[in-house]
């Protein structure tokens, strides 16, 4: 019936604790079937023979919600095939290109209840809502528009502003640790100083104008962080290690990528050795890690219709 493939998102970038995000050249594919009894989940790549193959799968259990909310019968059976390469509980957005493939899935069948293209889908509703599911549209924001994007809160829906960013390629090392997000919230204080808000404003601003203007120096400087690393870096093993690491190996700035356990790494040359400079620091801690090299992406979802198999 319908594809979507959403790309892979770091959020926070340092400072931006919430509010910005970036597109990655990494990408889940899921594809929705209608027909059969059940609902049946397939899962190639990263997450096969672990996540849900069910209902309660996270793709699975946000089209049924949608469903309900749009006030649609849910279908008797369908089909989703995930072909993911963004890894699972990583810092890169995998559950949030779960949750938006499964918002697309829900307004599509309810355009073909219209008999409308279910794939020509408004991606200002798309957006709302996913980031009404997640509580926060660092992830989803660049998922679906794609680029580097900041996102804020607007009373019932939310403001976004895709910035021009002068390209520049990142390492992410993700170490087998397991770090949800709710641990990761749950490590954070109910309130802030004065000072450290003012520290986070004012160095958000700058990453922002650093990533647009290609201004390493100014990367560099301003992608620290007084409102969430300091609570989550100490309790992810080697991770205060590998950051000092890529930094010592050539980086231009490092931080925790989203909520971790990721560490991504933004350089303009020396990749490998800083990847495995991150891999080394994981290593002394008693952690296997892998890392990725990737590129900014410039593009966000894809939403195509698949023709009806006779």
């Amino acid at each position: 019936m319908i594809r979507v493939r959403i790309p892979a998102t770091t959020a926070n970038l340092g400072p931006g604790f919430d509010c910005m995000g970036l597109a990655l050249d990494l990408w889940n594919t899921f594809e929705l079937h209608i027909g059969g009894d059940d609902i049946r989940v397939e899962t190639h790549g990263e997450g096969e023979g672990v996540l849900a193959c069910d209902s309660s799968n996270l793709v699975a259990h946000t089209l049924l919600e949608e469903c309900s909310r749009l006030g649609l019968e849910p279908p008797r059976g369908a089909r989703i095939i995930c072909h993911n390469t963004v890894p699972a509980a990583s810092g890169l957005g995998s559950s949030s290109t779960a949750t938006l493939a499964g918002v697309i899935f829900g307004q599509a069948l309810s355009q073909a209840v219209l008999e409308n293209d279910p794939a020509d889908l408004d991606r200002v509703q798309i957006l709302q809502r996913s980031v009404e599911i997640e509580g926060h549209g660092d992830n989803v924001a660049p998922a679906l528009l794609g680029g580097f994007v900041i996102v804020v809160p607007d009373g019932n829906t939310v403001l976004t502003q895709r910035i021009p960013y002068v390209p520049i390629k990142t390492v992410v090392c993700v170490p087998e640790y397991a770090y949800l997000t709710t641990q990761a919230r749950a490590a954070l204080p109910n309130s802030y100083s004065k000072s450290d808000s003012i520290f986070n404003i004012g160095r958000a601003m700058l990453v922002a104008e650093a990533l647009r203007m290609g201004d390493d120096a100014m990367l560099a400087r301003s992608m620290n962080d007084k409102i969430h690393e300091p609570y989550r870096l100490p309790a992810i093993p080697g991770a205060l290690e590998a950051k000092k690491g890529a930094l010592e190996a050539g980086a231009v700035s490092v931080s925790l990528s989203g909520a971790g356990p990721g560490v991504i790494a933004f350089a303009r040359d020396g990749y490998d050795r800083i990847g495995r400079s991150m891999n080394a620091a994981f290593a002394a801690a008693g952690l296997k890690s892998r890392y990725w090299i990737l590129d900014p992406s410039s593009e966000g979802t894809h939403i195509t219709r698949m023709a009806v198999a006779h």
